[in-house]
């Protein structure tokens, strides 16, 4: 971009904070609304109330001069907002709540008769129709009741529901790519690393609500290009002193079990958990067979809110996770995988016969917020954190032809702060994130180096951001935001030929939704920049020696850098709501991961080029008869890559044109559903489709580009007895059809699909 297309750029966003100033929050929404009689007259001092769902949070104001009101700081979820007022029939909404939105609601009171009180049900607004990001919201009884998603492992809860999102080779793929962010309570959980981690961020049992946005963010949401998860944690206001215990027991003698204590007053609401898991099954293995696949993991999460007075409230959240894999392998010496097939004569493609590897990961941060609200509309959120990660990966010193060690350790500290405002037509935000990053990376290769590669980087990251949404009208949003970055690196070895880089980034993003009046269709597009700062790993003088130039080496890993433009339309109709979009987005400096030698071990590279289009598809019911519930998540993709290796430990191998990456999947279709039974019990499915794989040895033996077509079924079956006890029964991939996955160089070499795997669950609620 020019200097002054940046120029008018910046100056089209100082006029527009000039003439309008006004925002929201980042993980909070607001809710703005008129209240009237039937001759459309003001009602002033009407008393609204808004209560959650899922818990007993609850806010409440009285309506202005001109029967207007707005509720700020409202985290995102689902919410009755009801009205009262004397002489009137007291009248409620249903409204849901995503990040940034502000809904508008409109409240008509009828006049309540002498002797009876009168409670009208409107009509729900489910639909965001100011938002032009493509948002799936996920529940915790969707979590709870869809088969699998609890399971402290499981990735279903997001895999179940968003369009182009899957487990491949062991890792959640979404919209082509690797790199995704985790918000909690709207603050970026600080990870740079790539394909380091397997382990879970965190256990969907504490979780209330996940908020996936796909892509077109406004410039507060960061440069995750591929997908942004906002993690509303359980809180406490959802519990009155009460406890609850879950014991999950099943085949490959696995048990994931929790337990939770929570509890709230007026001012002040805590939770917190222990969980512990393990099983015989552990990571997708590369034969049919399971074969030294255990594993094994800890972890415990706390929430506490304390509201100071009506205007401060301070939030403290802290987790910490410590997990075990076996790697699987092959176990066949006749096997396509480890030697040659008499009958095809092929040569060996990943020979992994006899390893005994072994990934040990440890996870802990701690969250501080302080949020407080000058008045009904300008609010602030301080919140510095802390984060440390590490994956450590030992071989058998006996592998064959290189036994590789990792261990890299990263440890983040910063902050984030936010001041957001909204006013009528108006919602601005600015912001400013920054975060220091020290890594201890340890490297050995046995028999080829003579001494192990210990390296110490730091870097660090400035990002401010703004934003600014405008509503000329009430069925039409305009949008404009800009996020520049800086990010630097220090402390490299001197020996290293990739010394430290520092670069720069200008992101601007623009987006608009028009709604369409009667229809109350919502059409929505976005065109904008992103930048995803590089993972700091290095080499220097032993691991490099493996290489000589100019047919290997080292490159440095600079930022990769996108552009993305989306189309999309969403349609309620009496309570479903239709969602479909179509995106297409352009990559420099592709960031992917490749193994060293004939290892686990992953570095980090660039690639020059990445194009990554589609279309997707969702559809979500109402409560069918109160009982039940369908969704649908489809998608059309093609994930393709072209041109050098830029960066990382490379053979600078060309790609002459576009090709697919390995976790390219053109068809994924997930379909499921639950419905309440009588006897208090339940029924929940999933069935999922992918139509394979891109194939990284056509011919040897699935013929085509692509590994065969892939479907599974999931079934759960639940039933309470009594307030206190829960038991359910799930079994997923009921007929157990196995196929190939991925035959990419990643964990255990090839990937099947998990075998079936049935257990059965219990819930225990007791007070203390």
């Amino acid at each position: 971009m020019t200097r002054l297309k940046l120029l008018t750029f910046a100056v089209l966003i100082l006029i527009t904070i000039l003439i309008a100033p006004a925002a929201f929050a980042n993980v909070y929404g607001a809710i703005r609304g008129v209240v009237h009689d039937p001759q459309h007259r003001p009602i002033q001092d009407a008393m609204v109330m808004l209560k959650a769902k899922s818990s007993d949070w609850a806010k409440s104001v009285t309506t202005g001069a001109n029967g207007e009101f707005q509720l700020n700081a409202v985290p995102l979820g689902e919410y009755s907002v009801s009205v009262a007022s004397r002489g009137f029939a007291q009248t409620a909404q249903d409204v849901t709540v995503i990040s940034g939105s502000v809904p508008v609601v409109h409240f008509q009171l009828q006049v309540a008769s002498a002797n009876e009180k009168v409670i009208v049900s409107a009509s729900p607004a489910v639909v965001a129709t100011d938002s032009f990001t493509p948002t799936t919201l996920v529940s915790r009884l969707d979590i709870e009741r869809t088969p699998g998603a609890d399971g402290t492992n499981s990735m279903a809860m997001i895999t179940d529901y968003v369009p182009a999102a899957y487990v491949t080779h062991d890792m959640l793929h979404m919209r082509g790519g690797h790199q995704i962010t985790w918000l909690l309570d709207g603050i970026p959980v600080i990870n740079t690393a790539i394909a380091q981690n397997l382990g879970p961020q965190f256990d969907p049992k504490d979780l209330d609500y996940v908020e996936v946005n796909r892509g077109s963010y406004g410039a507060e949401f960061g440069d995750r290009t591929y997908g942004v998860f906002n993690v509303v944690p359980r809180t406490g206001f959802e519990r009155n002193n009460e406890a609850e215990l879950t014991v999950t027991a099943g085949n490959f003698y696995q048990t994931d079990n929790a337990l939770s204590f929570g509890s709230h007053t007026d001012r002040f609401a805590y939770y917190a958990s222990v969980n512990g898991n393990r099983s015989n099954l552990g990571l997708q293995p590369p034969v049919p067979q399971v074969v030294h696949d255990a594993e094994n993991g800890v972890g415990g999460f706390g929430s506490f809110i304390l509201n100071v007075d009506p205007s401060n409230q301070l939030r403290l959240m802290t987790s910490v996770r410590r997990d075990h894999y076996q790697i699987p392998y092959d176990p066949n010496p006749n096997d396509i995988e480890n030697g040659s097939i008499p009958a095809n004569d092929y040569s060996p493609q990943y020979p992994s016969i006899g390893l005994r590897d072994g990934q040990h990961e440890t996870d802990a941060g701690v969250l501080f917020t302080w949020l407080h609200t000058f008045n009904s509309h300008l609010l602030t959120t301080v919140s510095p954190f802390y984060h440390y990660n590490s994956g450590d990966y030992a071989s058998n010193p006996n592998d064959n032809p290189v036994a590789s060690t990792e261990n890299h350790s990263s440890t983040y500290v910063g902050g984030q702060a936010t001041v957001a405002a909204n006013y009528k037509k108006n919602d601005l935000q600015v912001g400013f994130l920054s975060f220091y990053q020290s890594d201890n990376q340890f490297f050995n290769i046995i028999p080829n180096l003579t001494s192990p590669d210990i390296e110490h980087p730091t870097a660090n990251l400035e990002a401010f951001y703004i934003d600014d949404k405008i509503k000329p009208f009430s069925w039409l949003t305009l949008s404009a935001g800009m996020r520049p970055t800086r990010f630097s690196e220090a402390n490299f070895a001197s020996t290293t030929l990739a010394p430290p880089i520092s670069e720069s980034a200008i992101s601007p993003r623009f987006g608009a939704t028009v709604t369409i009046p009667r229809l109350r269709w919502t059409l929505r597009a976005f065109y904008g920049h992103y930048y995803q700062a590089p993972p700091i790993e290095t080499v220097s003088g032993p691991l490099i020696s493996q290489c000589e130039p100019p047919t290997c080496g080292f490159l440095p890993l600079h930022g990769e850098r996108d552009e993305e433009h989306q189309f999309g339309v969403t349609i309620p109709y009496h309570g479903w709501v239709l969602d479909a979009d179509n995106f297409q987005t352009n990559v420099a400096n592709f960031l992917d991961h490749n193994n060293i030698g004939a290892s686990n071990i992953f570095f980090p590279i660039t690639v020059s080029q990445a194009l990554i289009r589609g279309w997707e598809l969702t559809l979500r019911s109402p409560r069918i008869a109160h009982r039940a519930q369908v969704h649908l998540a489809y998608s059309n993709q093609i994930a393709e890559g072209s041109g050098t290796i830029t960066g990382g430990l490379t053979d600078f191998t060309l790609a002459p044109g576009l090709s697919a990456l390995d976790h390219d999947q053109r068809n994924t279709l997930n379909v499921g559903g639950d419905v309440t039974l009588p006897w208090r019990s339940y029924a929940s499915t999933n069935v999922y489709y992918g139509s394979g794989f891109s194939n990284g040895f056509p011919g040897a033996p699935y013929p085509g580009d692509y590994l065969p077509q892939h479907t599974t079924f999931d079934l759960s079956l639940g039933k309470d007895f009594g307030e206190r006890f829960t038991a359910s029964v799930t079994a997923l991939n009921v007929i157990n059809r196995r196929v190939e996955y991925d035959n990419s160089l990643t964990y255990g070499g090839f990937h099947w699909n998990l075998p079936r795997q049935i257990y059965v669950q219990v819930r225990y609620r007791f007070h203390y």
